[in-house]
């Protein structure tokens, strides 16, 4: 599949990624590629956030990618059931663990836990050893639950821009690699 015969949906997470983030260099880029905005980003509210993916995605023409970092997964993930428009891929990155009572700021618990349940479409979760975020086995365990590659990054901190990861490269191979796949 190609990137002009999908509806790419970029899911941000908690407070957005800004102009520097991977996520806004890739929608820049990707004549598809639209964000998900939410109307607060610095106060997650699982059911409204998870609505307003659910309606972004249902005006979809053509089949959907999920492009989800940090908290934009598992706000992507408990849309899916409201989400009535066919998905074609998930590309998941950094996935918090928002079962953690000790994740800061605290409301972003409400988003969870994951539903374990198989993705009945394929999924790629990028995650790093030392992303403060979440434990690198609590990803591994979370990809392994949903069926999808798990991709270990390294020492990639939060996969952002403050860890380094504005243009991400590597993140675009892989990236252009799944949608190949699709």
């Amino acid at each position: 599949m190609k990137a002009k015969e999908t509806d790419i949906l970029i899911v941000p997470g908690y407070t957005n990624s800004g102009p520097a983030h991977w996520q806004s260099r890739w929608q820049s880029k990707l004549s598809t590629a639209r964000r998900v905005e939410q109307e607060q980003w610095s106060k997650p509210e699982r059911e409204a956030w998870t609505g307003r993916v659910a309606e972004v995605a249902n005006e979809a023409d053509k089949p959907i990618v999920l492009v989800a970092h940090s908290l934009g997964i598992p706000t992507a993930i408990h849309a899916l059931a409201a989400i009535e428009r066919p998905i074609a891929g998930a590309f998941f990155v950094a996935p918090p663990d928002v079962a953690n009572p000790a994740i800061r700021p605290k409301h972003l618990m409400t988003f969870g836990p994951y539903p374990r349940d198989p993705l009945p479409f394929p999924s790629v979760v990028v995650a790093s050893r030392n992303d403060s975020f979440c434990e690198f086995p609590i990803a591994e365990d979370i990809a392994a639950a949903w069926g999808s590659l798990f991709v270990d990054a390294g020492n990639a901190g939060h996969i952002n821009s403050e860890s380094g990861y504005g243009p991400w490269p590597e993140g675009s191979l892989l990236f252009a690699k799944f949608l190949s796949r699709l």
